[in-house]
């Protein structure tokens, strides 16, 4: 592997659900004080997607992002698609294969799904820089999606959400330069599963976040063996959001564990990444990386040649440490106004239309059954057609992909 090569992410873009819920409308139903989850857990809004829409329709909006942003020469030197979720659609067929028949992208390339709860993202991610430093000259578009559901009235209900992120993986990015040394961790913990046979997550909630925690100073332990760089040279840190106060619980552990390392730190290093998944809920897979785009979108400084520590966990267990450098040119290859005006355009529902959408009328069990054009996206789930998965696309495709 060549380290010398500058590596990482050259754009990236997200996409969520046209729908919320507000917390507070999700405490009334509860009968609770609505602190319990605007401070408790730091969540004002959970995105809801309406029948139309699952993880493969929602990746493909932020994938043909990426897309729309690259000239038919770049979108040529891709050679790989990795699609990483734990809300998959199919047990066989990856949901990689379905973008492929979505999206403006070429057929000669590699297409696969990868599952490790939500760590998924960062496997697709370092594979990606990894095959990018072996053949510079390729690039990978890595998508990673997830609608995080819960049984109603359980305490994970208010922790939901639905979001994807689409990174274009290449030499010499224009966002941010990963670097090559890491930290893993990983261990057999029932914290979080979904037995095949459940529409919905199980979860030991005090379980998983002493694993979260524990499972992250293992992995910073070996991120430092392998010679990354300590905290206080990390001007920035961005961590798993399963919810949004879980970011402060790890910063308080790092604090408290490397008291010398973080005392310069505020918490402006990692609250601005925050954001962005106060408003969207759990997207499992992306999490971590639309905590990255909160970050590089509302900083008020500039970011250029400041280093993020990056750390990624996903229940079961695996955990990464990692890190990687803002480029000079990344405000000009970051969609700030779109992507604040995405959240902001967004519809407000009403608890029993909540109810409907994520509950009552999301059960894919079905062999043969119709959707409704409820989203407006650009891409939707039109129907499920003797238990094959029908999509639709409602945008033209892009005449340079012709």
């Amino acid at each position: 592997m060549n380290k010398a090569i500058k590596v990482g992410i050259n754009r990236i873009e997200f996409s969520t659900t046209e729908n919320y819920l507000t917390l507070e409308k999700l405490a009334e139903a509860h009968q609770i004080d609505p602190a319990k989850y605007l401070y408790g857990i730091g969540q004002s809004k959970m995105a809801v997607p309406t029948p139309d829409e699952d993880t493969i329709s929602i990746a493909a909006n932020a994938a043909q992002d990426v897309l729309n942003t690259m000239t038919p020469e770049e979108v040529n030197t891709i050679s790989t698609l990795i699609f990483a979720t734990e809300t998959g659609v199919d047990q066989s067929k990856s949901g990689a294969a379905y973008l492929m028949g979505l999206i403006d992208i070429h057929p000669n390339c590699r297409a696969f799904e990868v599952k490790q709860a939500c760590y998924g993202g960062t496997a697709g991610l370092q594979m990606a820089c990894d095959m990018v430093r072996a053949r510079p000259d390729e690039s990978v578009l890595v998508v990673a999606c997830d609608i995080a559901r819960y049984q109603q009235n359980t305490p994970g209900e208010c922790t939901q959400g639905a979001g994807a992120v689409a990174m274009l993986i290449t030499a010499d990015p224009d966002i941010i330069e990963i670097d090559a040394e890491r930290g893993c961790y990983s261990a057999d913990i029932m914290d979080f599963w979904r037995p095949n046979q459940f529409k919905h997550a199980l979860v030991d909630g005090e379980l998983s976040k002493d694993a979260y925690l524990n499972v992250m100073t293992s992995s910073y332990q070996g991120y430092l063996v392998n010679g990354g760089k300590p905290l206080d040279q990390l001007e920035w840190l961005c961590f798993h959001q399963p919810f949004t106060k879980m970011a402060k619980k790890a910063f308080e552990h790092l604090s408290a564990q490397y008291p010398e390392q973080m005392a310069d730190k505020t918490d402006a290093a990692y609250s601005i990444s925050q954001q962005y998944g106060r408003e969207i809920g759990n997207t499992y897979t992306a999490s971590l990386y639309i905590g990255l785009l909160s970050l590089l979108d509302n900083a008020e400084q500039d970011l250029t040649g400041q280093t993020i520590g990056f750390f990624s966990y996903g229940s079961g267990a695996v955990g990464e440490f990692f890190s990687g450098t803002v480029n000079k040119n990344y405000r000009h290859a970051i969609n700030t106004l779109a992507n604040q005006q995405k959240l902001a355009a967004r519809t407000a529902l009403s608890y029993d239309t909540y109810c409907q959408y994520m509950y009552q009328l999301r059960d894919y069990d079905q062999a043969n059954i119709r959707y409704n054009p409820t989203s407006g996206s650009n891409f939707r789930l039109a129907a499920i057609h003797d238990n094959k998965r029908v999509y639709e696309r409602v945008l033209e495709p892009m005449s340079k992909a012709a």
